[in-house]
């Protein structure tokens, strides 16, 4: 881990989810996500401790295990608040949630580790309750109610808006919760005016423009993709074998959920478009095209 001045306030550490970081005062900083596990927290902590600082809180930007994998070990060394929105506090609050709702029942073993499953942390709505200086907004598609943070610096953490090239080009399809509001997000992004925009799973960047047209260009070719796949009629299983296929991924519990669970909602985006429906048939669910 390394850290990074981006702004006279505004720092952030380099990690594989980047961790945002913002001075209110001489001694106090808030954290922006708390990384994968408790092995992270330990981490951010000693770079905190090493500039002399302490901890005033920890804002979610949504509940994803890797965001929020830390926020256990640092609320209790620090009894800091934790500030999350809507859903995501209760997801936050309720980890099993979060591989639950990928499964769609309760998750076997394979899905509760610290991949998809973090530790419970008591986290505050967070409404009003940031300092002079922080902002947030809605940063919807990826997951429920996930937000991004500006600082009065001019920098924006953009949490799992944006992925890179090189993750797009390894993976193809990353998880998207609401196909509709994330291309809305997209279009908002393009608006944005900043002097550093850091999204969690990217370099910091002056300039997102292209990373928005990267990914707003596999989003359409997945769309396209499931599209042409129901041509023939189709059960989900049968749609869900012909991305990983097409795109030579290799199935496994996590991939199988979280490709799954964008696949289902890639259907219903185009079933809300009009373009697939479904029939039931011998106690089958197939997809075609409408």
């Amino acid at each position: 881990m390394e850290l990074v001045k981006v702004g006279e306030k505004t720092y952030y550490i380099k990690n594989p989810t980047n961790i945002g970081l913002y001075k209110i005062n001489d001694k106090e900083v808030y954290i922006i996500d708390s990384g994968n596990d408790r092995d992270a927290g330990r981490k951010i902590l000693k770079i905190i401790d090493a500039q002399g600082w302490s901890v005033k809180g920890i804002i979610t930007t949504h509940s994803n295990a890797d965001h929020i994998g830390g926020n256990k070990l640092i609320q209790d060394r620090t009894h800091c608040s934790i500030y999350a929105l809507g859903i995501e506090k209760c997801f936050t609050e309720f980890p099993i949630l979060e591989p639950s709702f990928l499964f769609g029942g309760y998750p076997f073993k394979d899905l509760r580790s610290k991949f998809l499953l973090a530790k419970e942390s008591t986290v505050t709505a967070i409404d009003n309750n940031l300092c002079e200086g922080l902002e947030y907004f809605p940063l919807k598609g990826h997951y429920f109610d996930m937000l991004g943070i500006k600082t009065d610096d001019d920098v924006y953490f953009l949490a799992d808006s944006l992925f890179s090239e090189e993750t797009i080009k390894k993976y193809h399809v990353f998880f998207i919760y609401d196909v509709e509001e994330y291309l809305n997000t997209l279009d908002h992004l393009a608006t944005l005016e900043g002097k550093v925009f850091i999204p969690s799973h990217c370099e910091a960047t002056t300039d997102i423009s292209g990373l928005i047209e990267i990914n707003r260009s596999k989003v359409k070719e997945v769309s396209e993709k499931i599209y042409s796949l129901c041509r023939q009629e189709l059960t989900f299983e049968g749609i869900l074998k012909g991305i990983f296929d097409d795109y030579g991924l290799t199935m496994d519990p996590n991939q199988y959920v979280l490709v799954g669970s964008t696949v289902r909602s890639f259907l219903s985006y185009l079933c809300d478009k009009g373009k697939v429906c479904f029939e039931f048939r011998d106690n089958k669910m197939y997809w075609k095209q409408k």
